[in-house]
């Protein structure tokens, strides 16, 4: 992959691969289910590793091949801190998928079946980003391999290859591998060789957690509560794990889940008590209940019952109001028109990697043109919906331009009784330089990096004037 040094090609990787030597290896934290490392302890993480192998390989397979496979025996059966693990280990082979693979790749001379290689990922997954000990991750790794009869054959280039890794080292690595070579080339098109690698650095982290407050509610003595910061726009971001159900303020809902990125989208609506709202595809309901806080009359709709069981659980724990149907957003026949309109559309989701590193694996070049498609149908449906003098704000949290300013772009022509209201980024919450020469909002996930990064997201208000 060529840089944009004007020395030429050498020089521009060269440029990168110092870029991520100078930021230096960044860790996920240890998970709390590691335990002290005897023999006993190493037999019964055995099945923590392969839960941790079954969850990694269903990330690969297909779009919430994760969520599935966390229901499955191989992981319910664990004990939760193992359960944990597990994931956590997925989690971490996952955004650093590309760079474990160039590792193996310097010390295989040739491909091993999968479930060997699976073997190896989880295990450098351990050693090299979760600093799990070496000798602890190695000899599991043997004992899985030895115990499965398609993989025994293989136990001792298991063994070597991994030895070797904790002898040599590792060896260099770039963060753009962990991208995929088509979404890697596209964002390199789209904007260019120094966003791609703060792209490709913002993929390896695991993020902090945000929180959305309820109007009534002291930011900052939350961020207190929970060791974070009050973001700019008011959100709360922490770097506390857990169950979040036994976070102060939980029980009494005063907050809720939501990203930085994501609540900025309902800041630009600016929804006022006393005024209607229109929520098109509103699960899993963070935006609905942003709208439902401002005062405003919120109908939330969604096609996906289950999808908006989290929006009803979190409407109740909060006190929030909001009328909920199932239902897709083209096909309500309800005839009413509403003050503010949100559009959160259907996308490949591409730009919430730090927290879904598996969409960067399983979103396919095809679903870009099939999303956009329905996104422009939905497009004109909530035009429809916008009452005189209203507002429509349309948003994705993809960083594929198609799902976003083209869709504006012909929305713009194809109904001219619409025009762009500018966004200001200090009283949306978004970052200063997200905001583009046509006054949308094009938030990436390395804006903030200094604060831990933000979601993807494309966001434009358009009002009706005609």
């Amino acid at each position: 992959m060529s840089g944009g040094s004007p020395k030429g090609k050498d020089s521009g990787a060269r440029g990168r691969r110092l870029a991520d030597k100078a930021r230096g290896p960044r860790r996920e934290p240890k998970p709390q289910a590691e335990r002290p490392v005897d023999d006993e302890s190493a037999d019964i993480g055995v099945e923590a590793r392969v839960a941790a192998g079954v969850l990694l390989n269903a990330a690969l397979i297909r779009r919430g091949g994760l969520d599935e496979a966390l229901a499955l025996p191989a992981v319910t059966a664990l004990p939760g801190p193992d359960r944990a693990f597990a994931r956590a280990v997925a989690m971490a082979a996952l955004r650093r998928l590309g760079e474990i693979d160039q590792i193996l790749d310097r010390k295989l001379t040739k491909r091993p079946p999968e479930v060997v290689r699976t073997l190896l990922r989880i295990s450098l997954a351990q050693t090299l980003v979760l600093e799990t000990p070496a000798f602890a991750a190695v000899s599991t790794a043997v004992k899985l391999a030895e115990r499965d009869p398609k993989t025994r054959p293989y136990k001792n280039l298991v063994n070597a290859v991994l030895r070797g890794i904790e002898r040599e080292g590792p060896g260099l690595t770039t963060a753009e591998s962990n991208l995929p070579d088509w979404i890697a080339a596209r964002w390199k098109q789209t904007y260019g060789d120094q966003a791609l690698i703060g792209l490709a650095l913002a993929a390896r982290e695991e993020p902090p957690t945000d929180l959305s407050l309820k109007p009534d509610q002291d930011a900052a003595a939350l961020a207190e509560a929970v060791e974070g910061e009050v973001l700019p726009g008011g959100s709360v971001r922490t770097g506390m794990r857990g169950d979040v159900a036994q976070w102060p303020g939980f029980e009494e809902g005063s907050w809720w889940v939501q990203d930085a990125a994501a609540a900025a989208p309902v800041r630009l609506l600016a929804p006022k008590a006393g005024e209607t709202a229109l929520d098109m595809c509103a699960a899993p309901g963070g935006k609905t209940l942003q709208i439902a806080a401002s005062g405003a009359k919120v109908v939330a709709l969604d096609r996906s019952e289950a999808r908006l069981k989290r929006l009803h659980q979190n409407l109740k724990r909060t006190g929030l109001q909001a009328e909920v149907a199932v239902m897709p957003a083209e096909e309500w026949l309800d005839s009413r028109t509403f003050d503010a309109v949100l559009l959160d559309a259907p996308c490949t989701a591409t730009g919430t990697f730090r927290r879904n590193p598996e969409v960067l694996r399983a979103t396919k070049p095809a679903e870009v043109a099939k999303l956009a498609d329905v996104q422009h149908r939905l497009l004109d449906a909530a035009a429809l919906r916008v009452g005189p003098g209203g507002r429509l704000v349309y948003c994705v949290c993809s960083l594929e331009r198609e799902e976003g300013e083209t869709q504006i772009i012909a929305f713009l022509r194809r109904n001219p009784a619409f025009r762009t209201a500018p966004a200001v980024p200090a009283e949306v919450g978004a970052p200063d330089e997200a905001l583009t020469p046509e006054g949308w909002l094009r938030i990436l996930p390395s804006m903030w990096a200094e604060k831990g990064g933000v979601d993807g997201f494309f966001a434009a208000r358009l009002d009706r004037v005609g």
